[in-house]
């Protein structure tokens, strides 16, 4: 932005300097203090809301906090808005986006991304295992053809805002009550037949799960899949679990980590892996949300969550109190 002779004579200096002349003779004007006007401040702020405006010979400004590029039927993220180590909010909602790139989880300050209305048909689980486990705290993904999110989801453990409206899901993660500080929850219009068990552990401030065909719970009818006598695996599992034994790659096999970290918990508290008796129950929203929008439109706010027992003797006793109570 400089004046440009005051730029040639500067850069004319330069040369004279390099050549080895004498400073007095120097072609250098008085020095003045530049003026707020002629320095340009960076650029923290760029919105973006046509095709045809969107650059594509010039670099993004590195300096960018809050970068939005929507309505560009964009088809996959740019590896130039990936560089943007400083963003902290990314808007890329109305686009054509199929898939994430791994390198998004390399934007270490980034609080909030919003991917509304894209072609997402999943959601990486090396992205939830990046610095975005700590960094993201706003998730928008509403409007995409999601069925299912994958185990390592939970490990975004500082969201606070997640929209999951207008998916295809068909199961919440099972983990989703270490999403210890979520507040802000919508999953409507879905394909939800019912909730985690792990649900019951949430503390939110709003709720949406308007339109999703939850299946009428019945407690009479379980889905037994109980092994007696236990294997051996089931047994190591369950005292792995229940004595908060470490464990990890290093010492197991990749997918019995897996299936320890999904470990059900019975009503009694125990773990059980593959032995187990499962049955759906009904649960008012309201023990886990202040607000909670209606589950469909006869004013419900009451939707089936899973259950489980690690043994016959527990779902009698849950059986029986049930009985009692109706």
């Amino acid at each position: 932005q400089a004046n440009v002779i005051n730029l040639k004579t500067f850069l004319s200096a330069v040369r004279l300097a390099h050549q080895g002349n004498d400073a007095g003779v120097l072609p250098l004007s008085p020095l003045v203090p530049a003026k707020n006007s002629d320095v340009e401040k960076p650029k923290t702020k760029m919105i973006i809301t046509s095709r045809r405006d969107y650059p594509l010979t010039k670099s993004f400004p590195f300096s960018l906090e809050h970068l939005q590029t929507s309505y560009c039927k964009l088809a996959r993220i740019d590896s130039r808005v990936l560089c943007l180590r400083k963003l902290r909010k990314l808007d890329l909602s109305h686009n054509h986006i199929k898939q994430l790139p791994a390198t998004l989880g390399d934007l270490v300050c980034l609080q909030e991304l919003d991917l509304h209305d894209n072609h997402l048909e999943a959601f990486s689980g090396a992205l939830c295992s990046s610095s975005l486990q700590k960094s993201l705290q706003f998730l928008d993904l509403s409007q995409n053809q999601i069925q299912a999110l994958p185990i390592e989801f939970c490990q975004l453990r500082g969201l606070v805002r997640l929209r999951l409206d207008d998916n295809a899901l068909l199961r919440l993660p099972c983990r989703i009550g270490q999403l210890s500080r979520l507040r802000f929850l919508s999953a409507a219009r879905n394909k939800l037949p019912f909730l985690p068990s792990d649900f019951r552990k949430l503390s939110l401030e709003n709720l949406d799960l308007f339109g999703n065909p939850f299946e009428q719970p019945n407690p009479l009818v379980p889905n037994i899949q109980l092994k007696i006598p236990s294997t051996l695996l089931e047994c190591a599992a369950r005292a792995t679990v229940n004595h908060r034994i470490p464990y990890g790659c290093h010492l197991l096999p990749s997918h019995l980590c897996k299936d320890l970290e999904v470990a059900k918990t019975c009503r009694c508290g125990s773990a059980c892996l593959s032995s187990f008796i499962q049955i759906t129950v009904t649960m008012n929203l309201h023990h886990v949300s202040h607000t909670v929008v209606l589950v469909d439109n006869m004013g419900g706010t009451e939707a089936p969550v899973l259950c489980y027992f690690c043994s016959l003797g527990c779902y009698s006793q849950f059986l029986d109190r049930h009985l009692q109570s109706s």
